[in-house]
């Protein structure tokens, strides 16, 4: 597979997902995992089920024991594609450290452990900061979280208020210019730097070792992980989309627990996983 592959249609812009096909719910349809491909996964709501706010978050133990039997038996060919900040995705995972874009691509830690990140206009999102920070603390079902690079309005907890809480998000956008952008997801609304996205992330790490060369895989539930859905369908990849929804992707897994079980599959082909201590907080 060449690096070199075609521009996804639509990953630089909106995307359009197709409609959900009827019955396209069984993890049977899925093909089953080989360790010859390159893994990227979103985390909430598809590696752990989605809670009120992002810090109630949990990753199951077994799932864990399964990411990091995935990423031993890749070679380390197996990222963690999220809108959380790498800060945040180490904080459910921790050592050894996982290759991860976070925040939708705006930062990058490679196989390496190398990091890199966007570069965007520190002020304008000080502003933007200070007038949602106000917002959250007027209306308790809305949470602020504040990845660093960008800034997510969470409305989980409090469902009514997602027309507030859009407007609100797209007020304080329209103060920042085209540098920056909208992106919305399952009961959040978030402003990011322009010109990265989850399908950008996972061009770069497919032009690096030990991702280069092997079938990309994307497996994602919300309308940001499109984006890696379309990059990985223009690469002959496989797309996955987790839960209901209309998708770009060709395979779907119908939760949570179904990834689990596909993932599972592997684990059973290639026989006992040795034991990883649990010793830090963030499972269950």
């Amino acid at each position: 597979m060449k690096a070199s592959a075609r521009r996804a249609e639509g990953a630089a812009g909106p995307l359009r997902p197709r409609r959900a096909r009827k019955g396209l719910s069984a993890s049977t349809l899925v093909p089953a995992p080989s360790e010859s491909w390159a893994y990227f996964f979103d985390i909430d709501g598809t590696l752990a089920d989605l809670a009120p706010t992002p810090s109630e978050v949990r990753l199951e133990h077994d799932l864990h024991q399964l990411i990091r039997r995935l990423h031993r038996d890749t070679g380390g060919a197996l990222a963690l594609i999220s809108g959380r900040s790498i800060e945040g995705v180490d904080s459910i995972f921790g050592p050894p450290l996982l290759p991860v874009a976070g925040q939708h691509g705006l930062e990058r830690r490679n196989a390496k452990g190398k990091i890199s990140h966007h570069e965007a206009t520190s002020e304008k999102l000080a502003h933007a900061r200070a007038r949602l920070l106000d917002t959250v603390t007027r209306y308790s079902g809305l949470t602020l979280e504040d990845k660093g690079m960008s800034l997510a309005l969470h409305y989980r907890a409090m469902p009514a208020l997602a027309s507030f809480a859009h407007r609100t998000m797209r007020g304080v956008h329209a103060t920042m210019g085209p540098e920056y952008a909208i992106l919305t997801g399952k009961r959040i609304i978030e402003v990011k730097p322009s010109g990265k996205d989850k399908g950008e992330a996972v061009r770069e790490f497919m032009e690096e070792k030990p991702f280069r060369g092997r079938i990309p895989v994307f497996v994602g539930d919300d309308l940001t992980d499109e984006h890696g859905f379309a990059v990985v369908n223009s690469l002959g990849g496989h797309s996955i989309k987790v839960g209901p929804g209309r998708t770009a992707a060709r395979w779907r897994l119908a939760d949570v627990l179904a990834v689990r079980s596909w993932l599972e599959s592997a684990k059973a082909e290639a026989g006992p996983d040795p034991i990883i201590p649990l010793s830090r907080r963030g499972h269950r």
